[in-house]
This record gives structure tokens, C-alpha cells and sequence, in this order.
């Protein structure tokens, strides 16, 4: 299986754009498989960020005795 990959501008219809290069490439006639990947929001990304920091801070010295609980 091989891959096509393309950025294309979407305009608010049902249909997907497809560049005339990435139509050469396609085969005439045959099923494919499409993925699309749609960027994150980018509220959505701040939050994330700001949770993954939060978590890989050190604990503080009032919880340090649960680094040596077995």
C-alpha cells in the first residue's frame, strides 16, 4: 500500500478538493482508503500542553514519602 499525502482548502460543500497532481498519481479505477487529519483546536492544544507541564512537575516535599512506597 502506498500513500499520497496533500494539504487542500476545504470550502463548506460535501466535497474534497483534490489537487490535479494528486489526481495523476490516483489509479483509474480501484477502492482506496482516505484519511483526513483535521488540526486541533488550538484552545484544545493550549490545554493539553498546560496540563502534560502540570503533570511532569516534581511533587512537592509534603508528598515526597510516596516515592519510596512499595
Amino acid at each position: 500500500m502506498s500513500a499520497i499525502e496533500f494539504e487542500t482548502e476545504l470550502r463548506g460543500d460535501s466535497s474534497l478538493p483534490l489537487p490535479p497532481e494528486v489526481m495523476e498519481r490516483l489509479p483509474k479505477s480501484g477502492r482506496v482508503t482516505v484519511v483526513v487529519l483535521v488540526p486541533d483546536n488550538q484552545d484544545d492544544q493550549d490545554w493539553r500542553r498546560a496540563a502534560y507541564e502540570q503533570f511532569m512537575k516534581d511533587d512537592g516535599r509534603e508528598d515526597s514519602v510516596y516515592d519510596t512506597y512499595q
